[in-house]
């Protein structure tokens, strides 16, 4: 039988509380200017750790003030770790959501830390009934904290775990069904993960529970020595952008956002990037 879900938790749509979110756009302080005058932006996506929510930065009130969705991203949150989620990064997420009017958080399936150590690293989680449990627990804490829904992101990863007993996707949704939580689904890392991994992508589209879909990441990476970099640095792969093809012959993602973390280009290839990312959408 599956496990109650929690009250205030949602389905399909209505995890973003916001019904469609669209093509969007990773925020960073290096594009600002660009995020805002980009055409057919509808909502934008911010590192949490990254701001202040007592001090936003001017672009980000712009964005707001024109009525587009921005959600807290974060990425220490270590909710994969054995310790429970710190509380000051949990209320760090949660005052950003309110200073920003947030639809939802996300953060990813991973730990970072132990003992007191950073990785630096979002590091795959073993994926054990033991670690499923801790997990759920951890979830449902920082679910407690948060002023709004949460959802959770698959991981690129460079390396798995020996005593595995399920795949990323079958943890996920065993985890989804158990706390209610969303679905973060990042394109990229499941291509990441087929080729450092030999995890077919398509394979986890369909043991995904796509129905809890909250939205969509893609970002472009570079192949070294036969080693896949999700570096979010170039161009999305038609590689990636197949597989978003295949989602949205799954589900309509409420969703899809580009991210772009560092050789930043002109306006011109970011707007043709989110160009090929609607006609990803669209043609399926």
């Amino acid at each position: 039988m599956a496990a109650e879900r929690p009250a205030g938790a949602a389905r399909g749509d209505d995890m973003t509380g916001t019904g469609r979110l669209g093509v969007g756009i990773g925020w960073r302080p290096e594009i600002d200017l660009t995020v805002e005058r980009l055409p057919g932006v509808d909502f934008v996506e911010v590192v949490a750790e990254n701001i202040r929510p007592g001090d936003l930065p001017e672009s980000l009130r712009v964005l707001r003030g024109r009525g587009l969705p921005v959600i807290p991203h974060g990425v220490g949150l270590g909710l994969g770790g054995a310790e429970p989620p710190d509380p000051d990064r949990l209320a760090h997420l949660a005052d950003c959501a309110r200073a920003l009017d947030a639809p939802l958080v996300s953060e990813h399936l991973a730990f970072v830390r132990a003992g007191g150590m950073e990785a630096g690293h979002l590091l795959p989680v073993p994926r054990t009934r033991a670690a499923l449990a801790v997990v759920a627990d951890n979830v449902r804490r920082a679910q407690a904290a948060l002023p709004v829904p949460l959802a959770l992101e698959n991981v690129a990863a460079l390396f798995g775990w020996p005593d595995d007993e399920m795949t990323e996707a079958e943890f996920l949704g065993e985890l989804v069904e158990t706390t209610g939580v969303g679905l973060l689904v990042d394109v990229a890392n499941l291509y990441t993960n087929q080729i450092n991994l030999g995890l077919p992508a398509v394979g986890a589209l369909d043991a995904l529970p796509l129905s809890e879909l909250a939205y969509v990441h893609v970002a472009g990476g570079h192949l070294h020595h036969g080693v896949w970099h999700d570096t979010h640095t170039a161009r999305v792969p038609g590689e990636v952008l197949e597989i978003l093809a295949e989602l949205r012959a799954r589900v309509d993602p409420p969703g899809v956002l580009l991210e772009w973390d560092g050789d930043y280009p002109g306006d011109d290839v970011l707007e043709a990037e989110l160009g090929r990312i609607r006609e990803a959408v669209t043609r399926a």
